[in-house]
């Protein structure tokens, strides 16, 4: 997917690609593949009050998502949880959000599995 959007971009007329620009296809390019649809379950429910569950459940990891990605652009990745609790402790408190919920978030955007947030969102 990488090699194919730097491919399309040198076809464009670009005549270098900068160091800032490769980065900002690679960003856009893991941003596309974490927010894609996961593949619907092989059996969706016949219960309609399962399937009414399940679609909260969805709903609240897609918006548990974004949070993470806030809470990542504050706390970037490279710090470790206890280094971005106390980076990210003003910034949950400021917009209602638990910290321990903040930081399974964070750890959501980063890698795309909603595991992270068993046992706290979840």
């Amino acid at each position: 997917m990488i090699t194919r959007r730097l491919v399309t971009l040198a076809h464009s007329g670009l005549h270098a690609l900068d160091e800032p620009t490769v980065r900002a296809v690679v960003r856009q390019a893991v941003r596309d593949v974490r927010a894609a649809a996961p593949p619907p379950p092989d059996d969706p429910p016949t219960d309609p009050i399962v399937a009414a569950m399940r679609a909260v459940v969805d709903d609240l990891v897609a918006s548990t998502y974004a949070i993470g990605e806030l809470m990542l652009e504050v706390a970037l990745a490279y710090l470790s949880d206890g280094q971005a609790a106390d980076v990210l402790a003003l910034l949950c408190d400021h917009i209602g959000e638990n910290l321990e919920h903040g930081l399974a978030a964070r750890r959501y955007a980063m890698s795309g599995d909603s595991r992270a947030l068993y046992g706290t969102v979840l």
